[in-house]
């Protein structure tokens, strides 16, 4: 995945902003929802929208793993859904995704195209999905679970997030990798 120029710093600005706001340092786990809240953009469980939508009972159900959130736009005004069937730690995820596409300002698109197949921009996915990571678990927390050691299970619940979300962010962050080479000279 390759990003416009600049963007990774970008995205650490926006991360430490945002934490800033929040009273949050770089080490403090960071809750999607306050987060959501602080930019005013509701977020509702697919699971509420039962009554008014009972095809979303497929998506709560056998095909919980083909949704998992999408940001619904009125105007100005921006709404998340998500799959509250997800685990906690993949809700978290889902929400920082959808609220990045808002912090990074992606303009709303159509669900879908003219020919009824999803609309899908593959660099705002991708940016959304760095930011995201960014948010929940910034450079320097990812440097600092690898020092300490933490097993995956122990920092996703220490930071409310998956352990592929955790794995993932000591991966592109390189933070093992780093810890290691220190701890080697």
């Amino acid at each position: 995945m390759s990003f416009r120029r600049g963007f990774k710093t970008e995205a650490n600005q926006i991360a430490t902003e945002i934490r800033s706001e929040l009273g949050l340092s770089l080490f403090d786990p960071l809750n999607p929802w306050v987060l959501s809240e602080h930019l005013a953009i509701d977020v509702l469980p697919l699971s509420n929208m039962r009554d008014e939508a009972p095809a979303t009972t497929h998506f709560l159900e056998e095909g919980r793993d083909t949704f998992s959130a999408i940001t619904i736009f009125y105007g100005t005004a921006r709404l998340i859904i998500h799959n509250d069937r997800h685990s906690k730690g993949r809700q978290s995820s889902n929400i920082a995704h959808e609220l990045s596409h808002a912090l990074l300002q992606h303009p709303p698109m159509p669900p879908l195209s003219e020919l009824g197949l999803r609309n899908f921009n593959k660099d705002f996915e991708d940016e959304a999905n760095w930011l995201a990571g960014v948010l929940l678990i910034p450079e320097p927390a990812a440097v600092r679970i690898a020092r300490q050691r933490l097993d995956l299970t122990e920092a996703a619940n220490q930071y409310g997030v998956s352990t592929q979300m955790v794995n993932y962010r000591l991966n592109v962050t390189g933070a093992r990798k780093r810890v290691h080479q220190k701890v080697r000279l």
